[in-house]
């Protein structure tokens, strides 16, 4: 039965890979099937039935009605890449990075992942699929794949669905389906290397394949093995220039004028240069004390000297803290595969499938900094109940360890602030251990005469990961080592009794080195996470035409599946308890259950017809129930036309009823910590500030409180973006409606010339998300709501004895709606050359038109923010043109994205300033500035990189050979414009630094 199946695969992956019956399966292109039919030369007989991705039904090559996107084996191999979400993200526009090396360095668990999205909608709503199965996540974050736990030699090529498909393949592919097919045919075994660097430094990455695949037992069987082997080395800070540039930079609303820190403050940019700009942290090795604008003498520690000069001077003598971060974090990743066909009888075929990936990620990062009022939570480490939230707290005046001239500083209250980065103790670091094995197995056949097919079987998935953080400090311990008393003999001890009963060593903070091994060991921790995510899984259906009609054969589907999806978190003893640097995460384990029915059809309607050379509707639908209480029983399902009124020229349309129900982290995690930058809503508050916001930031108590005291009082917001998530069991499914209409032309005037035009509309009402820190801060004091403990969002945030936040919890929601439209268009033109070989000329552009998520605040109104052309392009497109000419292939591709702005925010504020400027403007005051200078690094212009490739196979004998291959990415090195929002100065969806990137490889096969 493998043989009998061979034939329909194969004309599945040239429909998958082309836009004529003369596309084949090893076409190096990305290729969007655009459903025309072949011109008569060409119709040679009538095509067999397939199935295409998507879809079971079957149904002949040209009546997609959905748009499909694919890039096969040899386009993979020409980018010189090793990681497939970059090659992916790099080559067809409507996906984007969701997780990857450049992005995840903070991340608490996601480190070392590598996700994609479609349409910018987040990878949870976008399915990732092995052989159209689903498959275990690897992330407890989420449903997410990472690319890099599947052999990139076993890749046979990639297929892409954009719109609902939640009708074929359930929940999660509310945006798309991104389906990995792996090798099934190939016959022998190859070994290739590749090696690759930028030409600045750094970006190494290695690269081992092997692969095998043979028959046995008289052809009745089929096995392939698949091994792989990637190192990316990482680039660091100190690999680019641009990255060491210190750069702080802001709009001032006064002078109108685009501002940078400097050692004497911020100025006006166009009064200094580059050579002026700092960002320097207060975090130094020998400690920063009395830091306070009420105390007039501040001291820092010159190595081991005592200095009293560090008021106003943090920008000459503090630290570049952008030197511990990491531009593109090192991985490994070690995989394999074993995939076995069997014929058990001419009807029946035995299949299965064992995949096993093992990757590892080590972040190195800085020493941690803390201060006296770096508050975190404490959990009770049994029950899991929540705390007082501790601090280091102030360094008690009677310390013996405080220096006697910053005592006769009369520090202020007879605190002592203090701020230092423990450097003693040793860099933090993030080491990632990952472990997924995927498998499944089967039996498909044939019924009633061959003329239906039945396809069942079982999976099973598991994901470990085991992650130590190693160099963390323990704020209980800390605060007890600063309560320090000198007793008669001159022995220093901590005071708290039980703390010395388990071994309390007093610390000393005074200078850099001062802090002893024993000191360290005491305020140390290494917390540990553990995950274990499962996926159970049974599906099976049953394929076949059910009657004819005039214009041809209804086709259908009808199955069930079963999926039990679990995941299991457990953490060490000192992250159950809490009070560490580290964020906290939760011990929590969470199941779901689903059962689903699901029916396909395929009806043509027409054939032959006056103004319908065909006219054909597929529909779908999917039933689904959750054990998830809000959730339930849920519908998705489809329908789509597909109408060629005239030879070589369709349209095509398609609606879909999409539905993603919570994963389980949005529905029961508690608490887990996390940190986003924001500016607190109440900066620069005084008691008669006007600012959105203040009326009710002066009712906070601990603000009111310093208003009382000091009639000159003016707040400065020094939160510290602990931010931390949490899951919502009230939660239910979102639910998306999507629509996609095409068009698609192959005139027979121009030969092998193809063109398809496709629009795309997904709106997503209840969205599960979180709301922004800034929205959140909005609804409780700038909002018609009322400001209060009756104010959920107000709720949700917690300030200090000082005013300052030091927690704003951010809950999952259903929002109320997110929006993505735009159109993708697909050219391809292939010239013969004749002895000269071949040309083939390829463009895939997408434009987004919009890309907005929107709520409904407390008081009623909408809250809109708009992504498409803020923080990324509306515009992305990739163009190839390859010669081909017996063994050799060269290929020159073109990568484009177009203008956008960088905030959404920023813009929004600098139009609120030109306003209040202009009212002063009219009314004559001073304060007037005339010509207001427009926002810089705010608009950014188009950007190319341009790459070429180049393999060569020779023949080594009859059975055996060798390709060598190389080439160059981004050729003229094109790193874009100055970013300082991004990572080193760079913007990631630029390369993020990398520039210029060599490879060279070969492959040998016999």
């Amino acid at each position: 039965m493998r043989n009998l199946l061979t034939k329909p695969c194969a004309i599945a992956l040239a429909v998958a890979s082309g836009f004529s019956q003369h596309a084949f399966a090893n076409e190096a292109e990305i290729a969007r099937t655009a459903n025309t039919t072949p011109t008569a030369n060409e119709q040679t007989e009538e095509p067999e039935k397939i199935v295409v991705t998507g879809s079971r039904i079957k149904r002949d090559s040209f009546s997609i009605p959905t748009p499909l996107v694919t890039m096969d084996r040899e386009a993979i191999a020409d980018t010189g890449l090793t990681n497939l979400s970059d090659i992916l993200v790099d080559n067809m526009p409507a996906l984007s990075e969701s997780i990857g090396n450049t992005t995840s360095q903070s991340s608490v668990s996601a480190t070392g992942l590598s996700t994609v999205q479609l349409r910018d909608l987040g990878a949870n709503r976008t399915l990732t699929l092995i052989d159209g199965r689903r498959v275990v996540s690897n992330s407890y974050s989420g449903n997410y794949v990472s690319l890099n736990t599947i052999p990139s030699g076993m890749v046979e090529r990639v297929e892409i669905i954009s719109g609902g498909a939640s009708a074929t393949y359930g929940a999660d592919a509310v945006a798309g389906v991104v389906n990995i097919i792996t090798q099934s045919k190939k016959e022998g075994f190859d070994f290739k290397a590749n090696t690759g660097e930028t030409t600045d430094g750094g970006g190494k990455e290695f690269t081992l394949d092997l692969n095998y695949g043979t028959s046995f037992a008289d052809e009745r069987g089929y096995a392939y093995f698949s091994a792989n082997w990637d190192r990316d080395f990482g680039m660091s800070y100190y690999d680019r220039k641009r990255a060491q540039v210190e750069d702080a930079y802001r709009y001032d609303d006064e002078q109108m004028c685009n501002q940078m820190l400097t050692k004497d403050g911020y100025q006006c940019m166009r009064d200094i240069t580059q050579a002026d700009w700092v960002s320097k942290s207060d975090g130094i090795p020998g400690g920063v004390f009395l830091e306070n604008s009420n105390n007039d003498t501040q001291f820092w520690y010159d190595g081991q000297t005592l200095r009293n000069d560090w008021k106003d001077n943090e920008e000459i003598y503090g630290v570049n803290s952008n030197q511990y971060v990491m531009l593109d974090v090192p991985s490994d990743n070690v995989s394999a595969a074993v995939k076995i066909d069997y014929d058990l009888t001419d009807d029946v075929m035995f299949y299965a499938q064992v995949q096993y990936s093992e990757s590892g990620s080590f972040n190195d990062k800085s020493p941690e900094d803390e201060y006296e009022g770096a508050y975190v939570p404490r959990y009770d480490p049994t029950t899991g109940e929540p705390l007082a939230d501790v601090a280091p707290g102030y360094i008690p005046i009677d310390n013996p360890y405080v220096p006697q001239e910053i005592l006769d500083a009369n520090p202020y209250k007879n605190r002592i602030y203090w701020d230092r980065r423990f450097s003693e103790v040793g860099n933090i670091s993030t080491d990632n251990t990952r472990k997924t094995i995927r498998s499944w197995a089967g039996l498909q056949g044939t019924l009633f005469n061959g003329e239906w097919d039945w396809d069942v079987s079982a999976s099973y998935g598991r994901f470990t990961q085991h992650q130590i953080r190693s160099n963390e400090l323990n704020t209980v311990k800390l605060n007890q080592a600063l309560q320090a008393e000198e007793l008669a003999d001159g022995t220093i001890q901590c005071i708290d009794e039980a703390a010395r009963a388990e071994g309390c060593v007093p610390i000393n903070l005074f200078g850099e080195g001062s802090i002893t091994e024993e000191m360290a060991a005491w305020i140390r921790t290494n917390p540990i996470i553990d995950t274990e995510i499962k996926q159970y899984g049974v599906v099976g259906y049953v394929a076949g035409d059910l009657f004819e009609l005039p214009a041809g054969s209804v086709s259908a589907v009808f199955g069930g599946e079963y999926r039990k999806d679990s995941q299991d978190l457990s953490t060490s003893d000192d992250m159950k308890a809490g009070g560490i640097t580290f964020n906290y995460v939760p011990n929590f384990y969470g199941e779901v259950e689903v059962y689903e029915a699901f029916a396909e059809l395929a009806i043509p309607l027409l054939k032959d017809a006056p103004l319908a050379k065909s006219l054909s509707a597929e529909t779908s639908l999917r039933l689904a129930n959750y054990s998830m209480d809000n959730v339930d029983t849920v519908a998705s399902y489809k329908l789509g036309v597909f109408w060629e009124p005239v030879e070589g020229y369709a349209f095509r349309a398609n609606y879909a009823r999409a539905q993603r129900a919570p994963t389980i982290t949005e529905l029961m995690s508690p608490p887990r910590g996390d940190y986003d930058s924001y500016d607190d809503i109440c900066d620069g508050l005084t008691a008669t500030s006007t600012k959105p916001g203040h009326d009710n930031c002066r009712k906070e108590p601990t603000l009111a409180a310093q208003l009382a005291a000091d009639p000159d009082f003016e707040f400065s917001d020094e939160n510290n973006s602990y931010s931390p998530g949490t899951g919502n069991e009230n939660l239910k499914e979102e639910t998306a409606d999507t629509y996609t209409f095409g068009i698609t032309v192959a005139p027979a005037f121009l030969e092998n010339f193809n063109l398809a035009v496709d629009y795309y509309d997904i709106a997503i009402v209840d969205a599960i998300s979180q709301i922004s820190n800034e929205n959140i801060m909005r609804e409780c004091y700038n909002s018609e709501a009322a400001w209060g403990e009756d104010n959920v969002f107000c709720n949700d945030i917690t300030r200090n004895s000082e005013g300052n936040i030091i927690k704003i919890l951010q809950r999952q929601y259903n929002l109320d709606e997110l929006t993505a439209r735009g159109y993708d268009v697909v050219a391809q033109y292939k010239l013969d050359l004749d002895n000269l070989g071949q040309l083939s000329f390829k463009l895939d552009y997408n434009h987004v038109i919009e890309n907005s998520q929107t709520y409904e605040g407390l008081d009623g109104s909408l809250v809109t923010s708009h992504y498409a052309g803020y923080g990324s392009s509306k515009d992305k497109a990739s163009m190839s043109v390859t010669w081909r000419n017996d063994n050799l292939r060269i290929r020159w591709r073109t990568n484009y994205l177009g203008s956008f702005i960088a905030s959404q925010s920023l813009e929004e504020d600098y139009q609120e300033y030109i306003a209040e400027n202009d009212a002063r403007c009219e009314a004559g005051e001073d304060t007037c500035i005339s010509n207001p200078e427009k926002l810089a690094y705010q608009d950014y212009g188009s950007f190319l990189k341009h790459s070429i490739s180049a393999s060569y196979i020779m023949s080594l004998s009859e059975q055996s050979q060798l390709r060598v291959f190389g080439g160059v990415n981004n050729v003229f090195d094109n790193k874009g414009d100055f970013y300082p929002s991004g990572r080193g100065n760079y913007y990631s969806a630029y390369g993020g630094g990398a520039g210029r990137y060599v490879y060279v490889g070969a492959q040998y096969s016999f």
